[in-house]
């Protein structure tokens, strides 16, 4: 009998974020269900347990164990390379999808006779709109206002503020956390460049797809949480690689004047030090929970709760209502009781309302806590045992 042919891969990248990467499959399986899928992680090298819960939890997981680290470009490669479905979605292991997100992207896709990346709207976890999720092509000119601090609201190119942030149109720059494509298109610009080990390399591959005539489109009916600090933790080694990220860029796509190239290393020098500065300052946040509210109907995880936070005052829900006293510092959702989708929508429509609530999950089928309150740190865990 002849196997169903896959119409879509999904290559997760994953580095020592083993409960982030758990929360993440989950989701992906539950918006599996009606699509012929395969999901491909691709481990580099991980300190933590994530090998073992992979293989654990999830034995329906391709999972590829690398020995050493090769960055982020070549375990997508490595992924994308024993891929079998006509689409390929590259996503973060720190993210989580809706249930129809993947219906929705794929009907979308087929909707679009010259598609070549497809992004979705993108969240962190404090509900808010991240802008990276659509953008322009950072020209020298563009990023060096970009890096001094000028407001691309003003001139609508870094983020492509031509489109709302409600609003499906072309784009020419996709974030890597969260794009789908042909796999065809993929191998016929030979995927990431290996020469990115980390950041920048997204925008090298919407640039060349953009480049060989294809349209990138932004598309944000599904909305995707991106917790984002896992995958971009800020130290000092992350400012290495984004700046050499940015220089392999633009020697790679721009034939800069010698005075050009005097003036965007400058600007990429500026930079670097004032990012240096910020994180030599950074002070640990202060997440302590005063209030908070657990919407599910598990009474015996309630209980916990009360055990785990005894200084805190606990309330429970049955249902994710609207309106949340002003007391509420922290919502507890449970996803064995409510959709991420459900989530995702209450976390956006409180952060629109400007509250300032701290979100946190327990993930279906899942023995902890998870959550992040900055998308620039990593983020909360809480054990459950």
């Amino acid at each position: 009998m002849n196997q169903p042919k896959i119409e879509l891969s999904i290559i997760i990248v994953n580095y020592n974020v083993r409960y982030f990467l758990e929360q993440c499959l989950q989701s992906v399986v539950d918006a599996s269900a009606e699509i012929s899928t395969e999901i491909i992680v691709v481990d580099n090298q991980s300190k933590d347990s994530s090998c073992a819960m992979v293989a654990e939890k999830f034995p329906q997981v391709i999972l590829i164990a690398n020995t050493d680290n090769g960055g982020f470009s070549k375990a997508n490669n490595q992924g994308v390379a024993i891929a079998k479905g006509k689409y390929v979605l590259i996503l973060n292991p720190d993210t989580v999808i809706a249930e129809d997100t993947l219906t929705e992207i794929l009907a979308f896709a087929k909707s679009k006779n010259n598609l070549g990346i497809l992004g979705v709207k993108l969240i962190d976890g404090t509900g808010a709109f991240l802008p990276e999720s659509k953008r322009g092509i950072p020209t020298p000119k563009i990023s060096f206002n970009k890096l001094l601090g000028i407001s691309s609201d003003k001139t609508g190119a870094y983020y492509a503020t031509h489109l709302h942030q409600n609003e499906s149109g072309v784009v020419e720059i996709l974030v890597g956390a969260f794009m789908l494509m042909k796999r065809s298109i993929y191998l016929e610009v030979e995927g990431f460049d290996e020469a990115f080990f980390m950041y920048g390399e997204d925008i090298d591959l919407s640039y060349k797809i953009h480049n060989k005539g294809y349209q990138n489109y932004y598309f944000p009916k599904t909305k995707v949480i991106h917790y984002k600090g896992e995958s971009t933790n800020r130290d000092v080694k992350y400012l290495k690689y984004f700046y050499g990220a940015m220089q392999i860029f633009y020697k790679k796509h721009f034939k800069l004047n010698v005075i050009y190239d005097f003036i965007m290393n400058f600007g990429i020098q500026f930079w670097y030090s004032l990012q240096y500065l910020k994180l030599s300052k950074k002070q640990p946040p202060q997440n302590k929970i005063s209030q908070y509210i657990y919407m599910g109907m598990n009474n015996t995880l309630f209980s916990k709760l009360k055990e785990i936070l005894p200084h805190a005052k606990g309330f429970q829900s049955t249902t994710i209502d609207k309106t949340i006293s002003n007391e509420i510092d922290t919502i507890i959702f449970d996803n064995n009781y409510f959709t991420n989708k459900e989530i995702i929508h209450t976390m956006e429509n409180l952060h629109l309302q400007k509250r300032k609530i701290h979100f946190r999950c327990v993930p279906k089928g899942c023995d902890f806590i998870i959550g992040s309150d900055n998308s620039v740190d990593n983020g909360k865990i809480i054990q459950l045992k």
